[in-house]
């Protein structure tokens, strides 16, 4: 994250995919490692005891770990050679057994994610919680539709929000259904330094970080990584179309809605920006740039060179940005104000020429009016689905 994230994401979000937070995981992924050894019969009870004692990340310079492990290529290899100084005497030797680098660094990305997904997921929740309130009550709010930004027919704010409610569901959805497993293969995917006891230890291992089992190691097939980041853009995309939604019908010209708090202008004090629907779009971008960073699944054999090690920093800014554009729209959300009168007075006199036509085709009855066709239905199906979620 860079000296701009505290504009972008919260508090709470930041620190949860830091250095500390990745240190941290990588910490609990040893000691889990020593404890489910111990579990296999692979590493004595005294020495897991010891490994566990010492993984307090306040022991760790999280900074000149990160300098040393440049030599490496990685943080994982300097990390574990301070643990094993911090054990010491005979306990240390069985510090990382049966792992490698990767296993360390996959395994806590898989549980910064599951952290951070906690405070995406919230915020994402209380932007849908909002939609629907807002599809409740302007169920009955007309105003016109705009195709390709030109007025087509008429709506109402209503379905226009219900169509937000589905978006952010479908969101969620998607990051309720992302699996995150552990990493474990050893040197090359086969487990070979455990002997026989390398499923267990496994097993053992998942189950002590609360991880999905793998079917096998996932080296260098990328399938966790790519779904978790697809379900970081499906989120992205649902917050950045309402914060573009926001932001077209709080121009000037349409004052439909607006941020009661609007961002103030450094030169202009009589403008009220749509700022936290800006700050959703802005998030949603970088979302989709680091997306782009981990969906690539072409990774060189047993280890790739260069594409994992691209990933970790990625990871961190998408599921910072993602947590950022959910609760940047629930902020802007939570302060929108509407204006139906405005939407009313917006409506163009030939809004109505689709409805006449039908009328006088007889498709309608004139007393069908306002040409609302199943609008207020499919508000009710979106708020349906949305308690049903709860």
């Amino acid at each position: 994250m860079t000296t701009f994230a505290p504009l972008f994401v919260p508090e709470r979000l930041r620190n949860a995919v830091d250095d500390r937070a990745w240190l941290a995981s990588m910490l609990d992924v040893e000691r889990a490692l020593a404890s489910a050894s111990t579990r296999a019969g692979v590493v004595p009870a005294d020495a897991a005891a010891a490994i566990g004692a010492a993984c307090v990340p306040e022991r760790y310079d999280v900074d000149r770990l990160s300098e040393e492990g440049r030599a490496a290529g990685n943080p994982a290899e300097p990390l574990v050679r301070a643990l094993r100084e911090q054990v010491g005497g005979e306990a240390a030797r069985w510090v990382h057994v049966g792992a490698t680098s990767q296993d360390v660094l996959d395994t806590a990305a898989m549980l910064v994610a599951r952290n951070a997904l906690v405070l995406v997921v919230e915020g994402l929740d209380g932007a849908a919680d909002r939609c629907a309130a807002l599809a409740d009550e302007h169920r009955n709010t007309e105003c016109a539709a705009r195709t390709l930004l030109q007025q087509a027919v008429p709506t109402t704010l209503g379905l226009r929000a219900a169509g937000w409610l589905v978006g952010a569901l479908d969101a969620r959805e998607a990051l309720g259904s992302v699996v995150l497993p552990a990493q474990l293969g050893g040197a090359a995917g086969t487990l070979a330094a455990l002997g026989g006891e390398g499923i267990e230890v496994l097993e053992a291992f998942a189950a002590e970080l609360g991880l999905a089992v793998p079917l096998l190691p996932w080296h260098t097939r990328r399938t966790p990584v790519a779904r978790l980041a697809a379900a970081l853009g499906e989120t992205a995309s649902a917050c950045a179309k309402i914060g573009l939604d926001v932001v077209l019908l709080a121009q000037t010209e349409v004052g439909e809605v607006r941020e009661r708090t609007g961002g103030r202008s450094s030169t202009m004090p009589q403008k009220r920006n749509p700022a936290r629907a800006v700050l959703a779009r802005a998030c949603a971008r970088g979302v989709h740039t680091q997306v782009a960073m981990l969906a690539s699944g072409d990774h060189e054999l047993e280890r790739a060179a260069g594409a994992w090690q691209a990933e970790w920093s990625a990871l961190s800014e998408a599921l910072a940005l993602a947590g950022g554009a959910a609760a940047a729209i629930r902020e802007c959300l939570d302060e929108l104000e509407v204006d139906p009168a405005r939407m009313r007075a917006n409506m163009s006199e030939g809004l109505l020429a689709e409805r006449d036509a039908l009328v006088e085709r007889g498709v309608l009855a004139a007393a069908d009016a306002p040409y609302l066709g199943s609008a207020a239905v499919f508000v009710d199906r979106a708020l349906e689905r949305w308690r049903r979620a709860r």
